[in-house]
């Protein structure tokens, strides 16, 4: 998995001290050798600790990943360590917590849900929207990759999702053709439609659509589009969306979606991790 750039992580270390670190500087701890660990404070799926070494280094320090992205913690598990003035601990600190914790509970929470359905005997992916924060969707889409899940959109630039917010813009008469149209402008990408009913569902299917997005569709009505399209010979894949979590996600598994669509993992709890920092003991 690719680290985020430089670029990027020293954009966060300038937001949170634009001018530096007063308290350090005022106290005149710069120069004095200290280390620190990272460590789980509870069960988790671990992400981006790779970046937080990177933020060490940036500040001036030498740091070791002890657990990767993807890898599993209990409680007390090292994560990271990192040696090095005060001043680069201490500024790279919070910022490198912050990242780990973030991703981390994405990654847990996307975890679960993928184990839910891999315990139950399902392999459909989940697919993690772009329902994130403005700005940090480098952050979030690591944490859904360490956590087993993919990317269903990484932004608007590469996929087509026809929403029935762009449809409102078309006369009824022009849909069909429109979507005909965009297979045939664009043949390399895959059209996935949003739609909210079995009947705008049946409709796309027939006017091409390969992958339909079935808006807060309940599992029994998923179940009856996929018997329409059945025996109307028709196989776009389905995808349910909205509402997705852990709580419903073997539902919509049973009841025949291809693969889940899914924001919960955005929304779970941070992961809890432990900082101990400290001066160096030589």
């Amino acid at each position: 998995m690719e680290r985020i750039d430089d670029d990027e992580l020293r954009r966060w270390l300038r937001e949170d001290a634009p001018h530096g670190d007063l308290t350090t500087r005022a106290l005149h701890l710069g120069d004095r050798a200290g280390q620190l660990r990272f460590e789980a404070r509870t069960s988790m799926r671990v992400a981006v600790v790779e970046e937080a070494a990177r933020l060490f280094e940036l500040c001036g320090c030498d740091a070791i990943v002890v657990r990767g992205s993807g890898s599993e913690a209990q409680p007390g598990d090292p994560l990271l360590t990192a040696t090095g003035p005060a001043s680069g601990l201490l500024l790279a600190w919070k910022v490198a917590q912050t990242a780990v914790e973030t991703a981390s509970g994405i990654a847990s929470e996307a975890a679960r849900i993928i184990a839910l359905l891999r315990d139950a005997g399902f392999g459909q992916p989940l697919a993690c929207t772009r329902k994130n924060w403005p700005g940090g969707r480098a952050l979030a889409a690591r944490g859904v990759w360490a956590g087993g899940a993919v990317m269903h959109r990484l932004g608007l630039s590469e996929t087509l999702l026809v929403f029935p917010e762009h449809r409102s813009f078309l006369a009824p008469t022009e849909i069909v053709s429109s979507m005909k149209a965009l297979r045939s402008a664009q043949p390399e990408k895959k059209l996935v439609v949003e739609v909210g009913s079995v009947d705008e569902a049946m409709c796309f299917a027939q006017a091409g659509a390969e992958v339909l997005q079935l808006e807060r569709f309940s599992p029994a009505a998923l179940t009856a589009l996929r018997q329409r399209l059945d025996a109307a010979a028709l196989r776009p894949l389905l995808a349910p969306a909205g509402g997705v979590t852990a709580a419903n996600a073997l539902d919509y598994a049973r009841a025949g979606a291809d693969f889940l669509v899914s924001s919960a993992p955005y929304f779970a709890p941070p992961a809890d991790v432990k900082v101990v920092i400290g001066p160096s003991r030589h």
